[in-house]
């Protein structure tokens, strides 16, 4: 609580010690600084768990007024485990390296590239914000899901022999997905 809203000390309870006191603004910091990082163009912490772009917008009670797009991060955030059915990665305004496998299931998202160096069984998403030059890389193509931009290709049927579980680049071509096989 801030310190307009907190209730005055009672005369049997001691009073708060400073440290406690920035404990606790501290606390009240890092969840400003999250609802912050929504409005803004502050880079977060990669490693927390971060909701989606959509999921915000649906979390505030006002409607989210139009941000610049944000300016790529010279790093990505590298993933060096296999992900499993269910679980999602989020790389904010970043690219994302996966090293290993995506299963079915699972969802990585970024908004720069999505680089998956093992088999993508699951969901891959570039361009989360709307980045048009946005790519999605992978070693073993065998998606559920692709999308660049927001225009999305489920891929439901096998893909043609010369792109299915092999390497493949996933880019935008105007409203269109290309997925183009990549020599070695």
């Amino acid at each position: 609580r801030c310190r307009r809203c907190r209730p005055p000390p009672s005369r049997s309870a001691p009073a708060p010690t400073p440290a406690a006191e920035a404990q606790v603004d501290k606390a009240a910091d890092k969840t400003a600084d999250k609802s912050a990082d929504k409005a803004t163009d502050k880079p977060a912490d990669k490693a927390a768990a971060e909701p989606l772009p959509e999921r915000a917008a649906a979390s505030t009670t006002s409607a989210p007024s139009p941000t610049p797009a944000a300016p790529q991060s010279s790093s990505a955030l590298v993933i060096t485990k296999p992900l499993r059915s269910g679980q999602r990665v989020y790389a904010r305004h970043t690219d994302l390296v996966v090293i290993g496998m995506v299963s079915q299931g699972a969802e990585v998202i970024a908004d720069g590239n999505v680089h998956v160096y093992g088999p993508l069984r699951g969901k891959a998403m570039a361009g989360a914000r709307g980045d048009t030059s946005a790519r999605i890389f992978t070693t073993h193509l065998d998606a559920e899901l692709l999308a660049v931009a927001g225009v999305y290709r489920v891929v439901e049927d096998k893909l043609d022999r010369s792109l299915h579980n092999q390497p493949a680049l996933v880019r935008l071509d105007g409203d269109t997905l290309r997925i183009e096989a990549l020599k070695a």
